[in-house]
């Protein structure tokens, strides 16, 4: 009689341990997809684009293949989710140009910070360069108004430049931006084939130099710097000439 007391005063006695647990809190939908970003940037980064796996990623995440199918369409379109990502993180990033003084060494270093980012990230480098601006739709995309921001600040140098006399006036500065970042491509695409490799402060004094001496302004020569060059040839001229008599 006693047991069945118990009972009645807990009737579900068995389970009174259980009820006290809480439940597992599940994971909203903005934090699983970052898990997957996360996890996809990581996997990525070790075994390159092409080699990687849907089913690599969701191991590496914690889910199984078909969760992220639901919210990725495919490896693609959960690469340019990463890429817009990584590319956000640049655009944040101070490039703390205003600590820099001299337009040469502005631009060296505008080219030193796109060269690291270069070799810190090159799997999702290498996936701009071949995937995202080939495509028709590149300019349409928001890669495209996020690298006009990324590249301004080259354009603001080149534009001070000019406007303070520095430069010659007859080259865009849109050309010179340009340039800058095509050397860049050029010197750094046998890396991202992985065929090669690049010294960051060589490439990045190449070009400065390569863009600062070509746009360099020559300062027309004056009459009183004609006059002066005029007597030192007449000086030297007349040494010479005593020479000669003694």
């Amino acid at each position: 009689m006693k047991s069945v007391h118990k009972v009645l005063e807990n009737p579900r006695g068995v389970l009174k341990n259980s009820t006290s647990r809480k439940p597992a809190q599940r994971r909203s939908a903005d934090d699983r997809s970052a898990d997957i970003l996360a996890a996809a940037r990581a996997v990525i980064a070790e075994q390159g684009y092409e080699k990687t796996l849907i089913a690599d990623i969701a191991r590496r995440a914690g889910v199984v293949d078909g969760t992220i199918y639901r919210y990725f369409e495919n490896k693609r379109d959960l690469m340019v989710k990463v890429a817009e990502v990584w590319f956000g993180e640049q655009l944040l990033m101070d490039s703390h140009l205003d600590s820099i003084h001299g337009t040469q060494n502005k631009l060296r270093h505008l080219a030193w910070r796109t060269l690291s980012i270069v070799r810190r990230e090159p799997v999702l480098a290498r996936f701009m360069l071949m995937e995202l601006r080939p495509d028709p739709n590149y300019r349409n995309s928001p890669f495209f108004e996020m690298n006009r921001k990324f590249t301004h600040e080259v354009l603001q140098v080149c534009r001070d430049a000019i406007a303070s006399g520095e430069f010659v006036n007859d080259i865009s500065p849109n050309m010179l931006r340009d340039m800058l970042h095509g050397c860049i491509e050029h010197r750094t695409w046998a890396f991202l084939r992985g065929e090669g490799d690049f010294d960051i402060d060589e490439v990045a004094d190449g070009i400065a130099k390569l863009i600062y001496r070509g746009m360099l302004a020559q300062t027309p020569a004056t009459r009183s710097d004609v006059e002066a060059a005029v007597a030192r040839i007449e000086e030297v001229a007349s040494k010479l000439e005593r020479k000669l008599q003694s």
